[in-house]
């Protein structure tokens, strides 16, 4: 076994208006992004307020607020790139950990306790990656948290997730990978994840918004 329990961090931007999901607007108001995004937050942060992890950490950018889960540590993000950002929340909880962002709402506690056995397994891989369909990646994990591995991945690209597994060839990391997963990065994305987990407090927001959207085109033809 590991000397050190695994840790799930979230890294996150707090669901602020004209600061989140701005690929979403249009055909989205900056409010409406901002509710598309405090709905995905919300239920990432549910799973892994459920999940088997001891401790559960949010790698912030911006203030927390009601939709924070009391069980969670919250580590403010520095300045710089996205890399520095993850491997400095890597960094900052010093055990193996399990990162994910706030932008796959579908994730399951099944999901995260999966990623977490493997980190806790002696026979696990070095690595875990969840490749996201748009070719970044929604989760990484690792079992030594000082990899400082992200910096030099080219990040929002169609080819992130292939700099990834090209670095961790290159440090001779074994990885393991995960399911592939839709990350909503704009109001399509939002529907076709909302579709595909229609029960979720992130569909009910997708589709209260799409009405709203939907009777404002009218409106505004007539």
């Amino acid at each position: 076994m590991t000397a050190q329990a695994p840790v799930v961090i979230v890294i996150a931007k707090a669901p602020v208006a004209g600061r989140v999901k701005t690929r979403c607007t249009p055909p989205c108001s900056p409010a409406q992004a901002a509710q598309l995004a405090e709905a995905a937050l919300v239920d990432t942060l549910t799973a892994v307020d459920a999940c088997s992890a001891d401790r559960v950490v949010i790698a912030l950018d911006g203030a927390p607020g009601s939709w924070l889960p009391t069980r969670f540590e919250v580590h403010p993000q520095p300045d710089g790139s996205l890399g520095d950002r993850l491997d400095h929340a890597f960094r900052a909880v010093g055990a193996p950990a399990f990162l994910i962002g706030m932008d796959t709402p579908q994730i399951t506690v099944h999901m995260i306790d999966r990623a977490l056995d493997e980190l806790r397994s002696s026979s696990g891989p070095d690595a875990l990656v969840g490749p996201s369909e748009d070719g970044g990646f929604w989760s990484l994990g690792l079992r030594d948290p000082a990899a400082d591995l992200c910096h030099a991945v080219p990040m929002s690209r169609a080819d992130t997730c292939a700099s990834l597994f090209r670095a961790l060839r290159s440090r001779h990391m074994a990885y393991g990978l995960l399911p592939m997963l839709t990350d909503v990065d704009d109001f399509a994305a939002a529907l076709t994840v909302a579709g595909a987990s229609s029960s979720s407090g992130f569909a009910a927001t997708v589709q209260r918004i799409a009405a709203q959207i939907a009777l404002d085109s009218k409106l505004d033809v007539a």
